[in-house]
């Protein structure tokens, strides 16, 4: 997944210059947007941060309202932002409505989800502090800065904004530059909600206006896109030692178990690796089958590819390469692939256009080629067989990458599941997870830190705030330096009696 904020973060800000965003399917102009200086940038987070004091002052029931009005906008308009990320991506109008969809329920979630999760709550003291009721609840951070991708230009950076925005943060987003009127469309509607007020803000611009947000005046940053370019922003912001959640990319592979129903195996593994033309982080990249299935699995998977294309039409299921850069990208990929012993059972590198690439499956792919190793981001699938389903996870564990996953079985899926090193994983379908607003979304390894949606999202913009209160005078004062040898040897007999025998799990 691709987000940048430039080449060098020590780059200065140009001023008083404008950019362009691009239909990726014909090279277009779509619109001009501006970019925004540093100057610019720490200014929209000045105002995010006096919009804070109404907008965290606010109840959870009364941000609720405004985040649940602007839910009903999107649902609304949903054609309108579809045609506007339609024409910046290049995804099939029905992709991109799908991924409206999804952040939709994620934005009504947030809102009626908060209070419960973030509100007071009362704990057990405990024995020791039996005299005192003790509570937790979490606080908003304040201005949270969001850096958004290109290729899920609406679900990806909601997954932050309306989290942020249900904890009681205000935020300003820079979208990717190749997604702009997106970002902008979405800030739009939501100030057209809240009267006006800088609560959400966009910033536009190249990499130097993402670096400027990293360094402002924030309390934290979501970021999504490369690791590469995730290591800039947490060097950025460690500049003023502000927080960050990465979500970086993947090489998720699909496992199919020798029991699975090949047919739904195959239809999973063509959309998760083939849809949005492969520029998907959880998406599907790797393939492992077992042996046994390995033919008839092939067999099924590539009759259905027959009816999916790359074009630009109303017949084609997939959209160009969004990125021009990632054509090379893939391009090199698949060549590695083939010149190290691949066999290519479907498109391989004459595939490979200008701006569109057809679905590529490769068989056979050496552990050690880059269509293995590194991220592709592309409609390629490498597919190979295993032995067992303890040589699939090992394959699908050998990577620095540990994002998302999916595994096709009747008997054994959630024992699968469970053994491989990723923050997600689906069992018999593909990236459910990620439509269910209560799972937590993130990865380990080069996949980043930190989670958005579901109770840890919401948690992720918050900090928690413990509050005790006296009930009644405590039957010892352990703390004043009025405590006595006497008090001291009560409190051991009962840190004793509580603690020095056989422990049990019900003590």
């Amino acid at each position: 997944m691709t987000a940048t904020i430039g080449p060098s973060l020590d780059e200065p800000i140009t001023t008083s210059a404008t950019f362009d965003s691009l239909d990726p399917a014909n090279g277009d102009v779509v619109a001009t947007h501006p970019i925004h200086s540093r100057d610019d940038v720490d200014a929209a987070v000045a105002r995010a941060r006096e919009a804070a004091q109404w907008w965290g002052a606010l109840s959870f029931d009364e941000r609720a309202e405004y985040l649940l009005t602007w839910r009903s906008v999107i649902t609304r308009r949903i054609a309108q932002l579809a045609e506007v990320s339609h024409r910046e991506t290049g995804k099939p109008h029905s992709d991109a409505q799908l991924e409206i969809v999804l952040a939709i329920d994620h934005i009504a979630w947030a809102a009626k989800n908060a209070k419960k999760i973030l509100g007071q709550q009362k704990v057990k003291s405990g024995l020791l502090m039996a005299n005192q009721a003790a509570y937790v609840e979490y606080k908003p951070l304040g201005v949270v800065g969001v850096i958004g991708p290109w290729n899920y230009p609406v679900f990806t950076p909601c997954g932050s904004i309306a989290y942020a925005l249900a904890a009681g943060n205000t935020v300003v987003f820079k979208p990717s530059e190749y997604t702009p009127g997106v970002g902008e469309w979405l800030a739009h509607t939501f100030s057209e909600v809240v009267g006006g007020r800088p609560v959400f803000q966009v910033v536009t611009g190249l990499g130097e206006t993402g670096n400027a947000l990293c360094l402002a005046d924030i309390d934290k940053l979501a970021f999504t896109g490369s690791g590469r370019t995730g290591k800039k922003v947490m060097a950025a912001c460690a500049t003023n030692l502000t927080p960050v959640i990465i979500e970086a990319g993947g090489k998720d592979s699909l496992i199919v178990d020798e029991d699975a129903d090949l047919e739904k195996a195959a239809e999973a593994a063509l959309w998760a690796g083939m849809s949005n033309a492969g520029q998907t982080c959880i998406g599907t990249e790797r393939v492992y089958v077992h042996e046994k299935v390995f033919e008839p699995f092939m067999a099924e998977i590539l009759e259905q590819a027959k009816d999916v294309r790359a074009g630009s039409d109303s017949g084609a299921k997939i959209g160009p390469i969004t990125m021009p850069s990632q054509v090379g990208v893939i391009r090199s990929h698949v060549e590695d692939a083939v010149a190290k012993g691949a066999t290519v059972a479907l498109g391989g590198p004459d595939a490979i256009g200008e701006r569109f690439v057809q679905p590529t499956i490769l068989t056979h792919v050496p552990e050690d080629s880059t269509e293995i190793t590194e991220e592709t981001f592309g409609p390629t699938l490498a597919i190979n067989p295993v032995r067992s389903m303890d040589e699939a996870i090992e394959r699908t564990n050998a990577t620095a990458y540990g994002l998302a996953g999916a595994v096709f079985s009747k008997k054994r899926g959630m024992e699968i599941a469970r053994q491989i090193r990723s923050g997600m994983t689906s069992i018999n379908s593909v990236i459910a997870f990620a439509g269910v607003p209560a799972l937590p979304f993130g990865g380990v390894g080069d996949s980043g830190f930190g989670r958005i949606h579901g109770a840890d999202g919401l948690k992720e913009f918050t900090y928690a705030k413990a509050i005790t209160r006296q009930k009644f005078k405590p039957l010892m004062m352990l703390t004043a330096f009025s405590r006595d040898a006497k008090t001291d040897s009560k409190a051991m007999q009962l840190i004793t009696l509580l603690h020095g025998g056989k422990q049990t799990l019900r003590d």
